[in-house]
């Protein structure tokens, strides 16, 4: 072959290489706001707030490879008392277009930068997977019935304490005893029920039943089965609770 002709086609090759790979950038973006209607980020923050959840999404779309494109990612300063979630906390508020809000306390004991170290890529995990399930305030893919939202908790908890190898204080599930008698408690549960009471603060004292509940499922989910969290995150609530032996 020609040389200058085979130079040529080199050329062409790489050029396309790198406009597959720009496509490819520009397929996913990820829109990080803060809000300034309140107290302010400093610089600082905001660069260790960006840092730490562009690092997270990366890592979550190996995993979750179907993850929506385009993510937009809103984060302000609350005066909440936060300290039993590390300062941290966030919702899903839509699948389209996927957005979700996280709130960091200033009042929490180590600070705002504190909690982005020790709780923000945790929470980025938990939230992403919500994204990735359709499970959110509006446009939910989801039944409602406090059951189906302890699934959908629990699959979000585990998947970020296993990626992240850490755990939030508030969603670590009681004994498996008295986790079996809520969890029975949650199935004769009208589709209708209070969420709040059921997945925050229930009258009687206890705490976050739904998320603690959807814990203890899910582990029992995997031991029972020998599949990995990503294998359960693609199955509906029945399967998994049928696999957790209810």
């Amino acid at each position: 072959m020609n040389p200058l002709r085979l130079l040529f086609l080199v050329l062409l090759l790489v050029l396309n290489s790198c406009k597959n790979s720009s496509n490819k950038d520009e397929a996913t973006t990820l829109n990080i706001s803060f809000e300034t209607s309140g107290s302010n980020f400093t610089t600082l923050q905001k660069n260790l707030i960006t840092k730490v959840i562009v690092d997270a999404e990366r890592e979550i779309r190996v995993l979750l490879p179907q993850l929506p494109d385009s993510i937009q990612v809103m984060l302000e300063i609350v005066d909440w008392d936060l300290e039993v979630v590390g300062g941290i906390t966030g919702r899903t508020e839509t699948n389209t277009p996927p957005y979700v809000a996280i709130q960091i306390s200033d009042k929490f004991s180590q600070g705002i930068t504190g909690a982005v170290h020790t709780n923000l890529k945790h929470v980025i995990f938990h939230e992403f997977h919500h994204l990735y399930r359709g499970w959110a305030i509006r446009d939910n893919k989801f039944e409602q019935g406090i059951a189906i939202a302890a699934v959908n908790e629990g699959l979000a908890v585990v998947f970020s304490e296993i990626y992240t190898n850490s755990k939030s204080e508030a969603d670590n599930p009681p004994s498996a005893i008295i986790a079996d008698s809520w969890f029975k408690e949650i199935q004769a549960l009208p589709k209708d029920a209070d969420y709040q009471k059921w997945m925050f603060q229930h009258p009687d004292g206890r705490s976050a039943i739904g998320y603690r509940t959807g814990n203890f499922l899910i582990r029992k989910a995997l031991t029972n089965s020998g599949k990995t969290i990503l294998e359960l995150s693609e199955m509906q609530p029945d399967e998994l609770i049928r696999l957790a032996g209810y």
